[in-house]
């Protein structure tokens, strides 16, 4: 733990600094994730009447993949901005980027009414919302990793995912709700518009909080010259580079098959929609909540040990627990939420500190870019391509297959994770 001491009102600062940045990453995923959550029913909308229910299906989580390749983009921009002209900036364009691309996707107009333009547009406004997303993971974990008191980073730096995950529960949360006041049908028919209406308001709502936070970037690092470019980030810093992009791997593959393709795999096991929609609520309510306790317990056990135990423990149970138990307790609701439950506290002890053990590679004048791009390149190859491939398995005839995909990935991270030093650094850079 950290000797050093705070005053009242330093304390203060820091977590308005917190939550400040954490009230706008939810929003942000919030409106990300809507996608995942309402595609089964826009996808009758915006492709063509002609595709089979599998074709469309492929074709918009392929979309939902194809984000993910604008993130590089996003980060590259965004971490150059953060690095060059502060986290606060980048963070507050960010936002209003997720919003202006929110209340787009409200608007596009169905196949029935454009053709074959109307699949061409959710792509182009998707790819949209990829750009914001790709700027602001790297920005808001730099941030939240700088102004975090010492002695506790791993516990404040949770709050990126409990935000994160939030986000998700919110999306998941909001389906719920509007299947009990509306039909599928009615969902079908244009419904599916006004998660999106909300996330470009709630987006607007959070730049509220933004735009009063404190900077953490200091007049020295914004003037080097070094600041925000790739060209310092490979030259000086590419074996760190590397080193995040291994571990980032399977920790985004293991989040996007436990947090969004498990919704489409339990369906698959004979669950109705509107059950596993109440499951995943709770499965995500229980992660959520749980970030801070393993963010708490990696700022005792240290990041190397809260990262080996997250790559061997998941490895080893992942196949077990969505190939055998829950096939074989397919029939019960509660028991299958438990176990999906009980793989997502396994990924807490990843994603608690992922933003964090990403900040600390980095000095400060190339942090967001370092964090953000590592993450978007991991993410556009391995995160958000995971429903994608996950569905290509099942077409094929190996659906299981894919899990054994997730667990050579994680022996990769094991290995990665055995290279970050035995106990934490706290980050020098304080303000």
């Amino acid at each position: 733990m950290s000797d050093v001491q705070y005053t009242a009102e330093e304390k203060r600062k820091r977590i308005f600094g917190i939550v400040g940045a954490a009230s706008g990453n939810l929003v942000e995923w919030f409106d990300f994730y809507i996608y995942a959550v309402f595609a089964v029913y826009f996808q009758q909308a915006l492709t063509s009447p002609d595709m089979g229910a599998e074709t469309k299906q492929i074709y918009v989580w392929g979309v939902f993949a194809a984000s993910f390749f604008m993130r590089p983009i996003g980060s590259w921009l965004f971490g150059r901005i953060a690095d060059k002209h502060g986290r606060k900036r980048s963070m507050v364009i960010s936002i209003c980027l997720m919003a202006l691309s929110s209340f787009l996707f409200a608007l596009l107009p169905t196949y029935g009414q454009v053709g074959i333009v109307a699949p061409f547009l959710l792509l182009l406004v998707r790819l949209l919302q990829g750009l914001s997303v790709g700027g602001e993971y790297g920005a808001v974990a730099t941030y939240m990793s700088e102004i975090a008191l010492k002695g506790h980073r791993g516990f404040y730096a949770s709050f990126q995912y409990v935000t994160l995950s939030g986000g998700q529960l919110l999306a998941s949360l909001l389906g719920v709700v509007l299947l009990f006041f509306m039909s599928e049908q009615q969902l079908q028919d244009g419904g599916w518009r006004i998660p999106f209406v909300i996330g470009g308001i709630t987006a607007i709502l959070s730049l509220l909080a933004r735009s009063r936070l404190e900077e953490t970037l200091s007049h020295e690092d914004s003037h080097n010259q070094e600041s925000g470019t790739l060209k310092a980030l490979f030259k000086n810093h590419w074996q760190s580079f590397l080193l995040v992009v291994g571990y980032t791997s399977a920790g985004s593959l293991s989040f996007y098959v436990l947090t969004v393709y498990s919704k489409t795999y339990l369906t698959g096991l004979g669950i109705d929609v509107k059950t596993v929609g109440y499951m995943m609520t709770v499965a995500l309510f229980a992660y959520m909540l749980a970030q801070p306790v393993f963010g708490a317990i990696a700022d005792r056990i240290g990041r190397r040990a809260a990262m080996l135990i997250f790559s061997a423990s998941l490895a080893i149970c992942i196949y077990p627990v969505m190939v055998i138990a829950m096939h074989a307790f397919s029939g019960s609701p509660v028991i299958v939420t438990l176990l999906l439950i009980f793989l997502m506290l396994l990924l807490s002890f990843y994603t608690s500190i992922s933003g964090l053990i990403k900040a600390e590679m980095f000095p400060p004048h190339v942090r967001a870019l370092g964090v953000g791009f590592s993450y978007a390149v991991a993410n556009a190859i391995f995160g958000g391509s995971a429903p994608a491939v996950a569905l290509q398995f099942k077409q094929a005839g190996h659906e299981y297959t894919f899990f054994i995909y997730v667990i050579v990935m994680l022996i990769i991270c094991f290995l990665c994770s055995l290279k970050l030093p035995k106990e934490p650094e706290y980050l020098h850079h304080d303000h």
